[in-house]
């Protein structure tokens, strides 16, 4: 199981807001069935780590077909092998610490 966080910064689209962007991969991921969260700087994902690359390639694609011409995609992974990460254990950890 891994814990991934990723960006997607569409280039050259006439604007700076990107939350028409961001929208899009949120309702393209609602409907991949990946356990997802919105950041205010990202998205994080949980599962199996091909899964996610897979889904994150797809949603890479996503400003292209939108008429962007160049996406840049930022991605962060925790891929822990000596016990089960998730989004929640990973925050509880921090907030017992607190």
């Amino acid at each position: 199981m891994a814990v991934v966080q990723f960006t997607i910064v569409p280039l050259g689209t006439g604007t700076t807001s990107l939350s028409a962007y961001v929208a899009q991969v949120h309702k393209a991921l609602d409907e991949s069935g990946v356990k997802h969260s919105l950041t205010p700087m990202g998205t994080v994902l949980e599962g199996p780590l091909d899964e996610l690359l897979a889904v994150i390639r797809q949603m890479h694609e996503l400003p292209f077909a939108a008429g962007s011409q160049r996406v840049m995609t930022l991605i962060n992974i925790d891929d822990r092998r000596d016990k089960t990460g998730t989004i929640e254990q990973k925050l509880k950890s921090v907030h017992d610490k607190l």
